[in-house]
């Protein structure tokens, strides 16, 4: 598709300095910074259901969600003011939206069309990417004057972007600014789908799990009462709705194939397998199979609560489940990922009354698979709370 080589699909050497890069933005130091576009982001989410729940009017969930990740990956990653939110036109949106479920279309294609005849789809794909790579391009330009003016940013950046920048400029880094393009692509890619997808997951699950609601609405009303002026320290004591948003991705897991690709030949089990060959690991297989623990298909949070048996840890349901995936190349951005599901919920479940969660033909949200897997359908009705 001619976009930019980012973190997560660089090897080798490349790979390599692409994560101490990427790293370096994610040091949770650099995240406690970052924390107050997250606040303004969901200040304006607040807002929008508040209008949505004030004229008594469905919510596409998926949507909203979506709205909500793009402006606050935006801000936190590259100081960058996208405000989806509170417009219909959602332009930079609209473009991120097509990039996915072309890559997976064209992933498994089995002739590669577009390569000889470009379609109607395939040239309105090429005009998205063009859009988004003069966005990507000018939030790289803009940090780069920023720190320009002050340099200071360097060794106190005030978003992701800045971060990485810096970790780029140094001498040894063998990094240019084509690389940190993409990986502000890849955040912008996986920071939108992803976690809005699991929110929308999560949603759905708690209402259809009226107790587990219930738990994580008393914990959430608890630590942050009205939902306002949510701050860091506060995020940290919402065990409980962690534990629902890993509960979430071990049922629903946004990323449930991870395909890869070996380097030489090797032998997984008793099957040879020869240099070069794709194998896709099935993420969902094992995490929701009795074999490995109990009540599999229930929606039990407490189970990522309990203390682990020292004689059973192989079992655990932390090792089990890897939605974020495993080893070297686990995500580096599970924790502001967890961080923003966290917001994204305080904001609902501490300032509005659910009143339902369904699609509009009363069917369970289906899931629909186009790289990322997504719930069809779900929309959602709120009453604003009472605080009195």
């Amino acid at each position: 598709m001619g976009l930019p080589t980012g973190v997560f699909g660089a090897n080798g050497d490349v790979w390599k300095r692409q994560r101490r890069m990427v790293m370096a933005g994610f040091d949770p130091v650099h995240v406690r910074t970052y924390f107050p576009a997250l606040q303004t982001v969901a200040s304006r989410l607040a807002a929008r259901w508040s209008k949505a729940a004030a004229q008594n009017t469905f919510i596409d969930l998926q949507s909203d969600l979506m709205r909500f990740t793009v402006d606050t990956i935006a801000g936190l990653a590259f100081g960058a003011e996208v405000n989806t939110l509170e417009s219909d036109a959602d332009v930079i949106q609209q473009h991120l939206d097509k990039l996915f479920p072309a890559l997976f279309k064209r992933i498994f294609a089995p002739i590669p069309t577009w390569r000889y005849f470009q379609s109607a789809a395939d040239r309105q794909l090429k005009a998205s990417i063009h859009e988004v790579m003069t966005a990507v391009d000018g939030f790289v330009a803009q940090a780069r004057a920023r720190m320009q003016v002050n340099p200071s940013l360097y060794t106190q950046p005030t978003n992701l972007l800045e971060a990485m920048l810096a970790a780029a400029d140094q001498p040894d880094s063998g990094m240019d600014d084509s690389q940190v393009s993409g990986n502000v692509l890849t955040m912008l890619l996986a920071g939108e789908d992803t976690t809005a997808n699991t929110l929308a997951w999560m949603i759905h699950l708690l209402w259809r799990n009226p107790d587990v609601l219930a738990k994580a609405t008393e914990e959430l009303r608890q630590v942050c009462n009205d939902g306002s002026h949510l701050s860091l320290e506060q995020m940290a004591q919402l065990h409980y709705v962690e534990a629902c948003a890993h509960e979430t991705m071990r049922l629903k897991p946004v990323a449930p194939q991870l395909p890869l690709q070996t380097i030489r030949e090797t032998v997984i089990g008793d099957v040879r397998l020869p240099a070069g060959i794709v194998v896709i690991g099935l993420m969902r297989r094992d995490s929701v199979s009795e074999a490995h623990m109990p009540d599999a298909l229930a929606f039990l949070p407490e189970r990522w609560l309990s203390e682990v048996d020292p004689g059973h840890a192989a079992h655990s349901v932390k090792r089990i489940s890897m939605p974020f995936g495993a080893g070297p190349r686990i995500c580096p951005g599970r924790f502001l990922a967890l961080l923003e599901m966290k917001m994204a919920m305080a904001t609902l479940l501490s300032q509005f009354d659910i009143q339902s969660v369904d699609t509009p033909d009363g069917q369970e949200a289906r899931e629909h698979m186009s790289f990322t897997m997504t719930p069809v359908g779900l929309r959602m009705r709120l009453r604003k709370r009472s605080l009195v």
